[in-house]
């Protein structure tokens, strides 16, 4: 399995993974050989990014962190307490306590965590694949600041709540590009309205609240919506606030284009310290990989090859498949294992 740009497909190609929509609804299965006329759905959902079948790499399993089930239940259930505030309901918070469960159990269980696939998302899923994707990774943080589990609950559901007053703002301003001063202003009172809609559950803890009032807080004192200097923002916030970051950056929002791994984990260790805690951006990069396993690069030999394992160890120095010739010739297959062949680097990521 390799990943490959939706306008790199050709028809024949067999789908690698499955994608879903919001609701949870398989859009396309895993194993689906790709038609034109499947390959212009994929483009017209917005999905810019895939996994494919592919012999030359049928050994690389690109693994996610958490249970496709899992995922989907948890954008599913979003999905509906979403719909609940719109209308004025109450969230459903049995629900989504137990799939937070469900998350955190299997964080928990994981010896070795490295997130090395990026999402495949579509335009309908982009908010609630968000915010379930930062649940896992600020999940994954606090699992490896040693977080005991009621910490790690309250933490996953902040998480996935973080959002959660964008419900009360119209829709279009979400979607749009180029907000004028008075819009950008509005969106940014979503940390306001998450923290009122969220401090009123009893069922919830109040810490919940205050990470979607504090996930846009900065260290220096520059975030909002109270300009928080460091020593004011709740350690919890201060982790989804990270990963709600990467998260932006690494997938396609209405905002801008997505960026890959490494060039996100660079601008992350660039903002340590400046906006965010130091030594919990060095955590989280630890579980990062800046070179997801399937993705095609070009190396420093001028070989063109395939990411086909990690090295935990060393999250920025992956193992890369290539072959002579060009796109993947037949013959002459080698590996590079890149923490024991020091000279050779990745020049350029290709896919």
């Amino acid at each position: 399995m390799r990943q490959v740009s939706v306008n790199s497909l050709t028809m024949g190609d067999v789908l690698g993974k499955t994608i879903f929509s919001s609701s949870g609804r398989i859009l396309l299965g895993k194993g689906v050989k790709l038609t034109p006329l499947y390959i212009a759905k994929l483009k017209d959902m917005g999905i810019s990014i895939l996994y494919i079948e592919d012999d030359r790499f049928d050994d690389v399993i690109v693994e996610d962190v958490i249970s496709e089930e899992h995922r989907r239940e948890a954008m599913e259930i979003l999905e509906k307490s979403t719909r609940s505030v719109r209308l004025g309901k109450d969230l459903d918070g049995f629900d989504l306590k137990k799939i937070i469960n469900k998350i955190v159990e299997e964080i928990l269980f994981k010896k070795d965590i490295l997130v090395n696939m990026m999402e495949m998302r579509s335009l309908d899923n982009q908010i609630f694949a968000h915010s379930v994707n930062v649940c896992v990774l600020s999940t994954i943080l606090g699992k490896a600041m040693l977080l005991d589990r009621e910490k790690l609950e309250n933490l996953a559901i902040g998480a996935i709540l973080h959002d959660i007053g964008k419900v009360h703002l119209d829709p279009k301003l979400l979607a749009n590009d180029d907000l004028t001063a008075e819009e950008a202003e509005l969106l940014k009172t979503h940390t306001t309205l998450g923290f009122e809609e969220l401090r009123k559950r009893k069922d919830l803890n109040l810490v919940i609240a205050h990470i979607a009032f504090q996930h846009h807080e900065h260290i220096n004192g520059t975030g909002y919506p109270r300009r928080l200097k460091e020593g004011e923002i709740h350690p919890l916030a201060q982790i989804v606030a990270i990963a709600n970051l990467y998260d932006k950056m690494t997938s396609e929002q209405s905002s801008g284009k997505r960026i890959m791994p490494h060039e996100a984990c660079e601008i992350l260790m660039g903002l340590a310290g400046v906006l965010y805690p130091l030594e919990m951006v060095r955590v989280f990069l630890k579980s990062i990989a800046a070179y997801p396993t399937g993705i095609t690069v070009k190396l420093n030999t001028g070989e063109i090859g395939v990411v086909v394992d990690q090295n935990l160890s060393m999250p920025a120095r992956p193992i890369v498949r290539v072959f002579d010739g060009s796109e993947f010739g037949s013959n002459g297959m080698k590996e590079y294992n890149m923490v024991e062949k020091r000279t050779i680097f990745i020049q350029e990521v290709l896919s």
